[in-house]
């Protein structure tokens, strides 16, 4: 894993760029970042980024993703990592409160948990922050008033939105799909639940892939696009009663409950790639009494056996599938250096306090999106621009 680790800091060129300049600059000279976030290889690079910038990290890990070579890293090369591989709530929730008992000056959030604890028991010294995810700005955006201090949401970004929801997701989703099962996806029935930047590169690789593929989304907007789009826009039952393959993308809770395991054909493969395990209630599913045995993971894949002979697959316990599993990669290497370089960027604005007092949960500025897409584009074989 450490060559593998390795492998990523080198090719994250926007992030050596960046810590370059911070070697210089010492943007977190005399303060500390504090970050609940997915501990995986490429969180390593921006994480000794930011340490490169002067910042005291402090950080712990998401549910059922942290990855333990990267924790030890982490850890070799000065940042605290608190905690390790967990997918007990309670046991990351007390993680989180660890880092926020350090009182970092700047939060990194992943999913709005650091924020919401912090409103428990606020300091004065913070600063603000980001936050990497669309579930977190959902949580985080009714809290803004209390909040009261820039708070960037990185999701909102347009280059995340296009380069790592769309394209990276969808192809890593696939990736995942494909070494967790060894399945083909060719002629699958694919039913994609959410139609947002992140769902609809999960329906175009699967259909790429000669996949047939339905979106399920509430908006009607959603599914109009998607059947602009050359999607299916079935009903929720009708989707999950046709589904070889059922995908939860929305960043809500209970998508897929036990009452679909009325429903749901022999055979089927239930995975999710929303940020929180939560879209898929596993737990509901496994204590329903159409169901006679469970079968633990084995390389990912757990098997609930019904008592009129169906069986369900879900990949990687209900967490997200393209960081859980056998040899997680995750998202590619070029897409999260652009969205870790606009983190950089972020987190250096705020610790240098050139936000407005109102820039709480709004996009990332537009002044930085530029100077990140400049920077990735300047680094282009010439014969790119021929």
């Amino acid at each position: 894993m450490g060559s593998r680790i390795e492998w990523v800091i080198d090719s994250c060129q926007l992030l050596a760029g960046i810590g370059a300049e911070f070697d210089s600059t010492q943007p977190f000279a005399g303060k500390r970042i504090g970050t609940g976030i997915h501990i995986e290889p490429k969180t390593v690079a921006l994480l000794l980024t930011l340490r490169r910038g002067g910042a005291v990290v402090v950080s712990t890990g998401n549910l059922g993703t942290t990855q333990p070579e990267a924790v030890t890293y982490l850890r070799e090369n000065g940042v605290e990592v608190i905690g390790g591989p967990t997918t007990d709530a309670d046991e990351h929730d007390a993680h989180l409160r660890e880092v926020l008992a350090r009182q970092p000056d700047v939060v990194l959030d992943n999913g709005g948990d650091l924020f919401v604890r912090y409103l428990e028991s606020p300091y004065e010294h913070l600063l603000g922050g980001t936050e990497e995810t669309t579930s977190g700005r959902m949580r985080l955006v009714a809290l803004r008033d209390r909040i009261n201090r820039p708070l960037l949401v990185i999701n909102d970004s347009a280059i995340k939105q296009f380069a790592e929801n769309y394209h990276a997701v969808g192809q890593s989703v696939l990736e995942s799909f494909l070494r967790i099962t060894n399945r083909v996806t060719n002629g699958r029935r694919v039913a994609v639940f959410g139609y947002g930047a992140c769902g609809k590169g999960v329906a175009v690789n699967f259909k790429n892939a000669f996949a047939t593929v339905a979106v399920i989304d509430p908006d009607p907007l959603k599914r109009l696009e998607a059947h602009f789009d050359g999607f299916a826009v079935p009903a929720k039952d009708e989707a999950l009663a046709e589904a070889d393959v059922v995908i939860t993308v929305t960043g809500a809770r209970d998508v897929v409950t036990a009452e679909a395991l009325t429903i749901l054909k022999d055979g089927v493969i239930l995975a999710n790639a929303g940020h929180f395990p939560t879209e898929i209630n596993l737990a509901e599913m496994r204590s329903h009494p159409s169901v006679k045995e469970v079968r633990a993971a084995a390389d990912g894949i757990e098997t609930l056996l019904l008592d009129d002979g169906r069986r369900v697959h879900i990949l990687s316990g209900g967490h997200m599938v393209n960081l859980n599993g056998p040899r997680p990669l995750g998202n590619s290497v070029e897409s999260m250096d652009l969205g870790f370089a606009l983190q950089a960027r972020c987190l250096e604005a705020v610790a240098l306090c050139k936000l407005n007092p109102a820039d709480v949960v709004v996009p990332v500025p537009r002044w930085i999106e530029e100077a990140v897409a400049s920077a990735y584009l300047g680094g282009l074989s010439p014969k790119i621009h021929s």
